[in-house]
Parts: structure tokens; C-alpha cells; sequence
């Protein structure tokens, strides 16, 4: 029996001491991966990440250096994009530090994979892309919420025609952050500093646009409205700070086709739903509703006849009409499955469609959302060259 073939792909992790660096990338994701034995690309081959740990604090790095591995670790991305035994960058750093070091990384000749936004304006965005590009890199943005199996259900729903002509679609996300005096906050401090990258529409926005783009129809136009519900909190190390940022989004969106979406989004709600995160997709022959992981469905021919009196005690149980759909398949979690693709897209040039251009779309969504909140009127979102 001939040997397996093992494709070593460094990858230069930047950002990895933070919350979704650590647990979403590192230990879910590549971790996940090596543990697996890697990607497997048929019987005798195989890719397998290597990782060099990059970040500003040596102490954490080291504990994760220790923890995880023994992976080689620095605090100087210049001495580690100049490693040739790296060929890929993975960004997972405050959003105001991406643009400048996915710059250097292209500058380096690494492929680029990061997370959104990837920069805080359109215009560095496009630059992005544009660089790595010209550059003949390979490159990819993190858009994890299309492998969430909730919304994949609501994929296949729609695949089968489910729906009939979608009508609308509706989308709740969003928890109670608490302050961070009397309760630790659940997010960082630098999501409520407009100066340091943070804020609801930024971070959400981009989400909503290939959510949107891939399961509904690409978007035309926004009408956004942000709010700083809550104008004071508390960092990391108990200090009070003003919050200069958005804490809340509601937004409308006119899609491709016709469709009308709309997304609230807020730090500032306490949830009475199903999840988190809620998608009902409403159509002519049918409804459904996904949250982070099941879907419920309601058909045409299963929908109630309600008649509007509120003089007498609601004889229907609206929950209890609804259809889960059913377990037809297993679902890894939503950011390594990206990875995987990623890496396979690197070693042997499988399609990936989700790269720097789609992460632009996100932040001119974003843009778009603010520019919509400070006029008070519609925009139109138009196609970017």
C-alpha cells in the first residue's frame, strides 16, 4: 500500500488570542482538523495546517502555545509573514488593524484568508481585493453563517421549491449584553468604540449581505436605522467608557426578484424566540423558520385560518403547526467546514467563490446601512466593478 501523501500548508494565525480566534478558528476549526487527521482529499492524500500563532500579548500566546500543540508562536507578524514556510494569512484581529496587515501579508505573497469586515470602508476593501488580485494570490473571507445547518435547511427548502415565489424574509438577531459593571459584557469593550472598528452595523450588515446574496436574491437597496440604546459601559479592566458606536440596527433591504428583507440586529434585547438568531422565509406555497441549527416549516396546505378577534381567548397554538424539518444529514461546525474548503482551494484549486470582492460587498453594505441612518432615506446598493 502506497504511502500517504501529506500537503503541509503553513498558516500564519494572527488575532487567535481573541474570542472568535480562539474558539471558532484555532480550537474548532484547525485543531479540529489536525485532530481528524486533516483534510482529506482522497484515500492517499491528505492536507494538513501548520500553524505559526501571531498577536500582541507574548504571555497568552505562549499559554496557548502550551496548551495547544506546542505551535510556534511570535509577536512580530513582519519576522512571520517573512517565513516562507507559511504561505497562507488568517486574520481574526480588532477590525481597524486587518486592512493594514492583509496588506503586508499580500505584500509577502500569502494567500490571504480573514475574517469580516474586512476593512472598515469600502475603499480599503476594494483595495484588498484588487492587490491580491493583481498579485495572483489566492483569497478567501469568513462568511460562516451559510453553513449554519438552520439556514442550509432553509437552502434546501428553497432548492426544492419549497417556497413557491418567496414574498419576504425576515431576520431577529441579537441578546442582552450586559454592561460590564455589575456583570462581565459577553462581547468586547472595542465593539462599542466607533474609533476602534466596533459597532452593530458594521459587524452585521456584512453578515445580512451574503446571507441574503446566496439564499435570496443579491441586494439592491437598504434603508438602515442604527441606535446607541445604551451610551455607557465598562472595559476588560472595570473602567467606565462611552460607547461611540451603534448597539442596534433595523434594517429593510429590497432584494433581486422582488423580495423584501428585513434584519433587526441588537446587543440591546433579550431573546423570546426560538434562537439567537431567527430567519422565516415567508412564500406563496409555504413558510419556514431556521434558527442557528433546526428548521420549521409550515406548507400551504397546513396553514391556519385565523380570524382577527381580540375579544376572546386565541384558539391556535401558532407553535404547534409548525413542521421540523427532519435530520437528513450531519453538519460539522459552520467555520471549520469554510476552512476545509479553503485549504483545498489552496492545495488543489478547488472553486471558492467567497473571496475579497464578496467581503467588500459586505462593507458597502455596511457603508451603505450608516450612510442610510445619518440621510433618513432609501440608497440604492449598485453592483461593484
Amino acid at each position: 500500500m502506497a504511502d500517504n501523501k501529506v500537503h503541509a500548508v503553513g498558516i500564519v494565525m494572527n488575532g487567535v488570542t481573541g474570542r472568535m480566534g480562539l474558539n471558532q478558528h484555532l480550537r474548532r476549526s484547525i485543531l479540529a482538523i489536525r485532530k481528524q487527521g486533516g483534510v482529506k482529499l482522497s484515500d492517499s492524500e491528505t492536507i494538513m495546517p501548520e500553524v505559526l500563532l501571531v498577536g500582541r500579548n507574548a504571555a497568552k500566546l505562549q499559554a496557548l502555545s502550551e496548551e495547544h500543540d506546542g505551535f510556534p508562536w511570535s509577536t512580530n507578524l513582519d519576522e512571520a509573514l517573512a517565513n516562507p514556510a507559511y504561505s497562507v494569512y488568517f486574520d481574526a484581529q480588532t477590525t481597524d488593524r486587518r486592512a493594514e496587515a492583509v496588506r503586508k501579508a499580500i505584500a509577502s505573497g500569502k494567500h490571504i484568508y480573514c475574517e469580516k469586515p474586512t476593512a472598515t470602508n469600502l475603499t480599503d476593501a476594494l483595495e484588498l481585493y484588487r492587490l491580491a488580485e493583481a498579485a495572483h494570490l489566492k483569497h478567501g473571507v469568513v462568511q460562516d453563517k451559510l453553513w449554519l445547518p438552520g439556514l442550509r435547511k432553509l437552502g434546501t427548502l428553497r432548492e426544492l421549491g419549497f417556497f413557491g415565489t418567496i414574498l419576504s424574509v425576515r431576520g431577529e438577531f441579537g441578546y442582552w449584553v450586559f454592561e460590564g459593571d455589575a456583570i462581565p459584557a459577553q462581547r468586547p469593550s472595542w465593539n462599542y468604540r466607533k474609533e476602534d472598528g466596533g459597532g452593530v452595523i458594521l459587524d452585521m450588515l456584512c453578515h445580512w449581505r451574503y446571507v441574503l446574496d446566496n439564499l435570496f436574491g443579491e441586494v439592491q437597496a437598504v434603508s438602515c436605522l442604527g441606535a446607541t440604546h445604551i451610551p455607557e459601559r465598562w472595559d476588560e479592566a472595570g473602567r467606565k467608557y462611552s460607547a461611540t458606536a451603534d448597539d442596534a440596527a433595523y434594517a429593510t433591504f429590497q432584494l433581486a426578484g422582488g423580495i423584501i428583507a428585513h434584519f433587526n440586529s441588537s446587543w440591546t434585547v433579550r431573546v423570546r424566540r426560538d434562537d439567537l438568531l431567527t430567519v422565516q422565509v415567508d412564500g406563496t406555497k409555504g413558510s419556514a423558520v431556521a434558527g442557528l441549527r433546526d428548521c420549521w416549516m409550515q406548507h400551504y396546505g397546513a396553514t391556519p385560518r385565523p380570524v382577527w378577534n381580540p375579544d376572546v381567548e386565541n384558539p391556535f397554538d401558532f407553535f404547534a403547526q409548525w413542521q421540523k424539518v427532519p435530520e437528513q444529514q450531519n453538519f460539522d461546525n459552520a467555520f471549520k467546514q469554510q476552512w476545509e474548503l479553503f485549504l483545498r482551494h489552496v492545495v488543489v484549486d478547488e472553486p471558492f467563490r467567497w473571496n475579497l470582492l464578496e467581503g467588500a460587498k459586505g462593507v458597502q453594505l455596511a457603508e451603505k446601512g450608516i450612510e442610510s441612518w445619518q440621510k433618513r432615506r432609501w440608497l440604492d446598493v449598485p453592483p461593484l466593478a
